[in-house]
């Protein structure tokens, strides 16, 4: 059993390493951003880095809107997907082509959210913006509600810039995924 789910960890560390650094971009229906970490109503150096990609993928046309999303945290004040909305308006984007998921507390009630957002609209495709580490997941739940997926993972990430988080952060994803998967079974 050992043996066996230490080969199963090590393949899935694989995909999700593999999966961090494609970028499959193209024309979808909207671009989904994960929520991460907010200060005060200002977007965390994470957060920024998905935001700042999620409006450059807008602005070059490869989707007509932008699905913010994350809760409250421990700040009651602000919500990472408000945040993450108020940004994107500041850097020029129309609240119009915007929606804003904030009542959700994980990765998991995020997409199942911005997947309902999405059904509601008669839209099936989206480009999942977060962090590399964390995009095989995320396309996976993604698909596993109905939606097909097209990853594109946060050029400017401080996660995936500094080697020894982006190994614990994969690490966390394996534990993750295979508890979703568990989960799900």
């Amino acid at each position: 059993v050992a043996a066996a789910l230490t080969i199963y960890w090590s393949y899935l560390y694989h995909e999700i390493r593999d999966s961090a650094v494609r970028d499959e971009a193209r024309k979808a229906d909207a671009i989904i951003v994960l929520g991460a970490a907010q200060y005060n109503g200002r977007p965390s150096p994470v957060l920024k880095a998905r935001l700042d990609h999620a409006a450059d993928l807008f602005m070059k046309g490869y989707a007509d809107a932008i699905i913010t999303t994350g809760g409250y945290g421990p700040d009651p004040n602000f919500s990472e997907a408000h945040v993450g909305t108020q940004y994107l308006i500041q850097g020029g984007i129309n609240s119009a082509s915007i929606m804003t998921e904030q009542g959700s507390g994980s990765t998991n009630a995020s997409i199942q959210a911005a997947a309902v957002l999405m059904q509601a609209k008669g839209w099936k495709t989206a480009i999942v913006v977060s962090d590399g580490f964390h995009l095989f997941r995320l396309k996976k739940m993604l698909s596993d509600s109905g939606i097909v997926a097209y990853t594109s993972p946060a050029p400017n990430s401080p996660i995936e810039n500094a080697s020894s988080q982006r190994f614990w952060f994969s690490i966390r994803e394996v534990v993750m995924f295979s508890a979703y998967r568990w989960m799900n079974l």
